[in-house]
C-alpha cells in the first residue's frame, strides 16, 4: 500500500522489450537505497516490483503485458522521468490516502494553468470512472495523492501547491499528455456493496 506522497522523481535508464512484458531500470537516489529484492515500488502509480538493483543507483522492474496494457510505460524512453514511493511501512505517518497502486485506466491532460504560485491541473476520464470521483475527494493521477477542486462531467480539477509541482513530473505535464489514474478504491468497494445489496 502507498499513501501517494511521491518520495522523488527517478529516470528511465535502461528498457527491454520482451514477448511477455517489458523490463524497466530506473535510476534513483533515496528509493535506490536499501531495497531488497521482491519489494514494491509505486512507479507513476503502478505497483511494480523490485527484481535487481545496485543500492543508491537504480532498480529494475518487470512489467506483465497486462500492466502494459493498462498503462503508458511502454510509451517511456530513456531519460523520461517518473514518480516514484516505496510502500508505506506500518509504523510510517500517512499522510496522503489509501492508494494500491493498481492503475484503473490512463486519463488526459486536458489544461495547464498557473494562478499566483499555484497550479490548476484539469484532465479529462475515460468515460465510467467519473462515478468514483467526487468534489473535494481524493484521487490519484501519476501516482500522486490529490484532492478534487471541481468535478464537471469527466473532467476533473485538482490544485497543484509549488511543492507538489516542483518535485513530480506534473511539471512536464503538457494537454494532450497521458497521466495514470487510480479512483479511490473505497469508492470501489462502496459500489460492490450496493450492487450486492440491491441483486
Amino acid at each position: 500500500m502507498f499513501t501517494g506522497i511521491v518520495e522523488e522523481t527517478g529516470e528511465i535508464v535502461g528498457r527491454e522489450r520482451g514477448e511477455d512484458g517489458l523490463r524497466l531500470r530506473i535510476g534513483a537516489d533515496e528509493v535506490a537505497t536499501g531495497l531488497e529484492y521482491g519489494q514494491s515500488v509505486s512507479v507513476s502509480g503502478a505497483c511494480l516490483t523490485v527484481e535487481r538493483y545496485e543500492d543508491g543507483a537504480w532498480f529494475e522492474v518487470f512489467l506483465a503485458s497486462e500492466t502494459v496494457d493498462r498503462t503508458y510505460l511502454d510509451e517511456l524512453a530513456e531519460g523520461d522521468a517518473v514518480n516514484l514511493e516505496r510502500a508505506m511501512p506500518a509504523e510510517g505517518r500517512f499522510d496522503g490516502h489509501v492508494v494500491q497502486g493498481h492503475v484503473d485506466a490512463v486519463a488526459t491532460v486536458s489544461d495547464v494553468e498557473s494562478v499566483d504560485e499555484d497550479w490548476f491541473f484539469e484532465f479529462e476520464l475515460p468515460e465510467g470512472y467519473e462515478r468514483y470521483v467526487v468534489e473535494k475527494g481524493s484521487i490519484t493521477l501519476d501516482g500522486i495523492s490529490l484532492t478534487v477542486a471541481d468535478l464537471e462531467e469527466r473532467r476533473v480539477t485538482v490544485a497543484i501547491v509549488p511543492t507538489t509541482y516542483d518535485v513530480t513530473t506534473l511539471s512536464a505535464k503538457a494537454p494532450g499528455d497521458p497521466i495514470h489514474l487510480e479512483v479511490d478504491v473505497l469508492a470501489k468497494y462502496v459500489e460492490r456493496l450496493l450492487e450486492a445489496h440491491f441483486e
